[in-house]
C-alpha cells in the first residue's frame, strides 16, 4: 500500500490505517494545520522538496503486524537487513527494533529485560497498550508547532520507538533502533519517545540507511526524551543515508534535577543534514553533553550542532562538534547555548574542529550563545585546519603510503567520538569512513 502527497483527506487515511484513537487523530489533523501554516526554514541550506510527490506511507509487508521472529518477516527484507548487518548486531543487543519504509516489522527483547518491566515497542502498540503513559509524554518536550517539519511528522508518523524505563532500573547493555528506506520518494516519519524514570539508565542506538536513487527521499523524525531525577540516557546515532536523503530532524530531551542526557550523534550521509540535538537542563545540577561528527563529501551539506537550554542551578553543558569536508562538501556547525537567569552557577563548554581536505570545500561556524546570570560562564573554542603536511611526512617516513596515513590522521581527529561508540560500532564507524574518503 502506498499513499502519495498530503491533504487532509490523506492524514485522515494514514490515521485510518494506523488505527488511531480520537486524540491521535486530532492530534494528526491539528498538526496538518499547522504544517499547511508554518513556513519553510529561513536559515541554513536550501531545501527542494516537492511535498506533492513525496511517498507519506508505505508498507510492503502482507501483514504489518509486529513480529518478533525473522522467519515471519519477508525473506526479501530479512536478506537485505542481513547483508547491512543487522541481525548480526542483534547478538550484542538488549532488543531490538527494526523499521522498513512507514512500518515497525520486527521488535525483540531479551527476557531479563522484560521481567524488570521495561517497555520496548512501537510508538503504535504503545499508544494502544499504554494510552495515558504516552499521552503525559507525547508532543510535550517537541510541540507540533516547533517547526515545519515537527508539524509534518505529527500530521503523518508511522512507526517509530517508545521505551519506557522504571524507576531503579539500569540496562547492562543498549537497545537499539534501525530505519530503513527502500523506496524512490519515500518519506520517513518515525517518531521516538522514551522515558528514563528516576534512577536509572538507558543506552539507545538508532542506525540509518537508504539506497542512492536521483530523486529526493525526506527522513523527518521527532524524538522526545525525558530523563528523570538521578537518572541518565544516551543516545547514539550513526546514519548513513544515501546521498539523495534530506535528513531533516528535531530532537530534544528534558533533564531533570542530577539528571544527564548524552546525545552522540555521528553523521555520514545525506544531501542535506539540518539537525541540532538539544538538552533542556530543568533540573539543578543537570548535566547535558552532545558529541557530534560530520563528514560532508561532494554535493552534500551537513548543517549540524547542538542546543542547551539551561534552567537550573548549577547546570553543566558540553558540546564537542567534529566536521570533515572534502571534493566540495559543507560541513557547518550550528548551535545555542542559553543560560537563562535561573540558572546560576553554571557552565557550559563548546568546541568546534574542522578539518578540511581539499580547495573546494567549505564550513562555516553560526553559534548563539547568550548567558542571562553574572554567575555562570560560556566557553567557546574553534579550530579550522588542514592536514598537516609535517603530520603526513613523519608517517610515511615510516613506510605509510599518503592514503594510508590521510586515513589515520581522519581517524585520529575523530577519536573522541569513536570512543563513546560500542566496539561494533566504532568499527562499523571506521569502515563507513574509510569508504567516504
Amino acid at each position: 500500500m502506498e499513499i502519495r502527497g498530503i491533504d487532509i483527506d490523506k492524514v485522515k487515511e494514514i490515521s485510518k490505517i494506523k488505527k488511531d484513537n480520537e486524540w491521535i487523530k486530532d492530534y494528526r489533523l491539528d498538526s496538518f494545520l499547522k504544517f499547511e501554516k508554518l513556513d519553510m526554514p529561513i536559515f541554513g541550506p536550501h531545501i527542494d522538496l516537492d511535498f506533492s510527490d513525496i511517498i507519506y506511507y508505505k508498507s510492503d509487508q502482507r501483514d504489518i503486524n509486529i513480529q518478533s521472529n525473522w522467519n515471519n518477516v519477508l525473506k526479501p527484507v530479512v536478506d537485505e537487513l542481513d547483508q547491512l548487518g543487522v541481525l548480526e548486531s542483534e547478538k550484542h543487543l538488549g532488543g531490538m527494533g527494526v523499521q522498513y519504509e512507514s512500518e515497525v516489522i520486527y521488535h525483540k527483547m531479551i527476557e531479563e529485560l522484560q521481567k524488570k518491566n521495561i517497555i520496548f515497542t512501537s510508538i503504535e502498540m504503545a499508544i494502544r497498550d499504554y494510552p495515558e503513559l504516552v499521552k503525559k509524554y507525547f508532543g510535550k518536550i517537541v510541540s507540533n508547532s516547533e517547526n515545519k517539519f515537527a508539524a509534518l511528522n505529527g500530521a503523518v508518523f508511522s512507526g517509530g520507538s517508545f521505551i519506557y524505563i522504571p524507576p531503579n532500573t539500569v540496562l547492562d547493555r543498549p537497545l537499539q533502533s534501525y530505519f530503513r528506506i527502500n523506496s524512490k520518494s519515500m518519506g520517513q516519519f518515525e517518531r521516538t519517545l522514551i522515558i528514563v524514570d528516576d534512577n536509572s539508565s538507558l543506552h539507545y542506538i538508532e542506525g540509518c540507511t537508504a539506497p542512492t536513487y536521483s530523486e529526493s527521499s525526506l527522513h523527518a523524525a521527532v524524538v522526545e526524551i525525558y530523563v528523570g531525577k538521578n537518572s541518565h540516557c544516551r543516545y547514539s546515532t550513526i546514519q548513513n543515508w544515501a546521498p539523495n536523503v534530506y535528513n531533516l530532524v528535531t530532537k530534544r530531551a528534558l533533564v531533570e534535577e542530577n539528571g544527564s542526557m548524552e546525545w552522540i550523534d555521528g553523521n555520514i550521509g545525506s544531501k542535506v543534514t539540518m539537525k541540532y540535538p538539544c538538552c533542556v537542563l530543568k533540573g539543578d545540577n543537570s548535566l547535558g553533553t552532545c558529541i557530534t561528527i560530520s563528514v560532508a563529501s561532494k554535493g552534500q551539506v551537513q548543517d549540524s550542532g547542538a542546543r542547551m537550554i539551561h534552567l537550573g542551578k548549577n547546570t553543566k553543558s558540553n558540546i564537542i562538534s567534529k566536521s570533515i569536508a572534502r571534493n566540495g562538501g559543507n560541513a557547518t556547525y550550528r548551535g545555542k547555548v542559553k543560560i537563562d537567569s535561573t540558572a546560576e552557577n553554571s557552565i557550559s563548554n563548546i568546541k568546534c574542529d574542522t578539518l578540511i581536505l581539499d580547495e573546494k570545500s567549505k564550513s562555516d561556524t553560526f553559534p548563539i550563545n547568550s548567558c542571562f546570570n553574572n554567575t555562570s560562564n560560556i566557553e567557546h573554542e574553534a579550530t579550522v585546519s588542514k592536514i598537516s603536511e609535517d603530520n603526513l611526512f613523519y608517517l610515511m617516513s615510516r613506510g605509510i603510503s599518503k592514503e594510508r596515513a590521510t586515513e589515520l590522521i581522519i581517524l585520529g581527529f575523530l577519536e573522541k567520538f569513536r570512543e563513546e561508540l560500542p566496539m561494533e560500532y566504532a568499527v562499523e564507524l571506521n569502515q563507513l569512513i574509510k569508504r567516504n574518503l
